[in-house]
């Protein structure tokens, strides 16, 4: 099973969360795109721009968080975090 675990933030406060849950035999990073589009839809958001920094981050850690500059549309919040939570 895959579990991504999505948060935004506002002033340092979680606004809303959600997990998205995938026991497809996709690749990793499908299952990242398609949890990232469940997301952004469920959440009312344009898909973020991965910047070299998210990608780099998100290798390292499995978490990353998208700020304005990764938005086109403005956002009423801080950031949005992303965080693998459980893969097999």
């Amino acid at each position: 099973m895959f579990r991504l675990w999505a948060k935004t933030f506002k002033d340092n406060h979680m606004v809303k969360d959600m997990t998205v849950c995938d026991d497809s035999s996709d690749t990793r990073t499908h299952k990242i795109f398609h949890a990232l589009d469940e997301i952004c839809y469920a959440f009312d958001l344009s898909k973020p721009i991965w910047l070299d920094s998210t990608i780099n981050e998100f290798k390292r850690h499995s978490r990353t968080r998208f700020y304005q500059d990764s938005f086109i549309d403005s956002i009423d919040f801080d950031f949005l975090e992303i965080q693998v939570i459980e893969e097999d």
